[in-house]
């Protein structure tokens, strides 16, 4: 039953990835008539707005297979020679290159930037905890006092019957909540918004400076469907904690 749930993905995304197999292609053939009076690299910049295009409407791997997808068919229609996957000119090779490379690059960029205009943060509550967790995060005398004030924040925001930290190493493979709001049931994308959060313990991990600290394992209570924004609350709150928590350990290093 977990894995039938588990398994769908927001149609917004089932469409951007469609997209993401079929527009290059498309946009591909269309240029045809005009490949012997277009520089490739003009043709090379269409297509990068393709890839952009469906990653602005997707999620990173729709904007990825775009971009696959996008130096794949350059290749194979307007490289010499033609409609085979091989490059004989080095300007042709240059031009591929910087599209595939490119392409993957600026899809990851058009995706993180429509996540972050739909998850903008406009709730007062939310911009209020964040800000008192900042706060404290400069300020506690002890790191332990940043957690304990996130982990009572998670329980409200989540929509949580309880929560605990804990440091160190990571025991089982609970669902996680990932830092762009997702969440994961082993390797497989939960609908949170049409299953609700699933049932047992959901890890969020915690960093700070780049290095593991522990996690906060959460309890959803039965029925919680916390929004996207919620959920980016929950993770920019575990981000203050992980903070909080590298501050006392670069301080003890530097004793």
């Amino acid at each position: 039953m977990m894995v039938q749930r588990a398994a769908r993905y927001p149609a917004r995304d089932l469409i951007a990835m469609a997209a993401a197999l079929a527009a290059p292609l498309a946009v591909a053939a269309a240029l045809l008539p005009w490949r012997g009076n277009w520089s490739n690299t003009n043709v090379a910049l269409l297509l990068m707005v393709v890839v952009v295009a469906v990653a602005a409407i997707g999620n990173r791997l729709a904007g990825a297979l775009a971009a696959i997808g996008a130096a794949a068919w350059f290749d194979f229609f307007f490289t010499v020679p033609y409609e085979r996957f091989t490059i004989s000119s080095r300007d042709d090779i240059t031009t591929f290159i910087l599209l595939l490379v490119v392409g993957l690059a600026v899809s990851q960029l058009a995706a993180r930037a429509r996540r972050l205009k739909v998850v903008t943060i406009t709730d007062a509550a939310y911009l209020a905890r964040l800000h008192q967790a900042t706060l404290l995060a400069q300020s506690a005398p002890a790191p332990e006092a940043v957690v304990d004030y996130v982990r009572d924040q998670l329980v409200d925001v989540l929509g949580l019957t309880g929560c605990r930290f804990e440091y160190g190493t990571l025991l089982g493979h609970p669902a996680r909540l990932e830092p762009d709001g997702t969440v994961l049931a082993g390797r497989i994308p939960w609908d949170v918004d049409g299953a609700g959060l699933p049932a047992g313990d959901l890890e969020l991990r915690t960093f700070g400076g780049g290095q593991y600290y522990g996690r906060f394992m959460l309890t959803p209570a039965p029925g919680s469907r916390p929004t996207l924004q919620a959920r980016l609350v929950a993770v920019a709150l575990a981000g203050q904690a992980g903070r909080a928590l590298a501050s006392r350990a670069s301080a003890g290093a530097a004793s």
